[in-house]
């Protein structure tokens, strides 16, 4: 996982819900697990799309530990491991609708690659 160089220097509550939820793949792992309810790594990674692995491993570990998601590994083989939102991640889930009414307001879409998690915001309303 990506090492800061510096501390964080988070000195709001602003701040803080960006750094645990902002970003490009935060958010979007966040919607895809709000529409899917439960996904294994697989699944996960067909939604996002053009995600690597590498970084889809990382926003996970960062998601876990800021206890957004949970991982729920199954003593099977083959090996089983879903993902879900905890009560904290789906707490942020109307707040990112709302960013997303927001933002459709100036955003103009290429319906093309629209994400289908999108439409669960009904941001054009």
């Amino acid at each position: 996982m990506y090492q800061h160089k510096l501390e964080k220097d988070i000195r709001c509550p602003l701040e803080y819900g960006l750094e645990i939820f902002g970003g490009k793949w935060k958010s979007r792992i966040i919607c895809v697990l709000a529409k899917k309810d439960v996904l294994r790594y697989s699944e996960l990674r067909k939604e996002m799309g053009n995600i690597t692995d590498a970084v889809l491993a990382s926003m996970l570990k960062e998601l876990i530990q800021n206890q957004m998601i949970e991982r729920h590994s199954y003593d099977e083989i083959p090996p089983r491991v879903e993902y879900s939102l905890t009560a904290k991640g789906q707490s942020v889930v109307p707040i990112l609708q709302s960013i997303c009414k927001w933002s459709g307001i100036y955003y103009r879409e290429d319906s093309e690659n629209t994400m289908i998690q999108c439409q669960k915001c009904d941001y054009k309303e």
